[in-house]
């Protein structure tokens, strides 16, 4: 038993040795399904950490500010989201990865704008978002990396909608830094 708890203490510390942390940010470029509207460039950033779940294999949970929406004419609908994504990895090799998992993101703002006219739409829309994204990473320098992601939306996000449903779809694309 005592050498269970023991390879079992050593696994773990070793495993908190090997994470690394970061920040990422770049540009999103957002529409929304069954609108009929152009895409809308926004921004994300935020923060992530990367642990090694195997030689070849990691998880990277990430905390991230989201600038979504979409834009029809003069109108624009802006988003604000934070979004937390659960990317598992792929190292394909010691500087490129593949990824995919699921991420929640939790609306903060919501204002549709035409002219320099603003409205709170934020009481029309769910406060919650589900979606799944796939993306593919290269790190430049062991710190620099560039990152591109395509996360597609599974929920509706307008509240009452009797029609078909209204989903986020985003494109990313962006840098990350790890600290270790």
């Amino acid at each position: 038993m005592k050498k269970l708890f023991l390879g079992a203490a050593i696994a773990m510390s070793s495993l908190a040795f090997a994470q690394s942390f970061g920040v990422k940010a770049g540009a999103n470029f957002s529409n929304i399904s069954e609108m009929e509207a152009d895409t809308k460039v926004g921004f994300y950033g935020g923060l992530f950490m990367n642990a090694p779940i195997a030689a070849e294999f990691s998880i990277q949970p990430e905390l991230l500010y989201n600038n979504l929406g979409a834009k029809e004419g003069d109108y624009k609908l802006n988003l604000d989201y934070i979004s937390v994504p659960v990317m598992f990895q792929y190292n394909a090799t010691p500087k490129f990865y593949l990824e995919a998992g699921p991420q929640f993101s939790f609306l903060i703002s919501a204002k549709g704008k035409e002219d320099s006219k603003s409205v709170d739409v934020k009481d029309e829309l769910n406060g919650f978002d589900f979606g799944v994204g796939l993306g593919a990473g290269y790190w430049i320098t062991p710190k620099l990396g560039v990152n591109a992601r395509y996360v597609a939306g599974f929920t509706d996000i307008a509240k009452e909608n009797e029609g078909d449903a209204f989903k986020n779809n985003n494109f990313q694309v962006g840098l990350a830094y790890k600290f270790k």
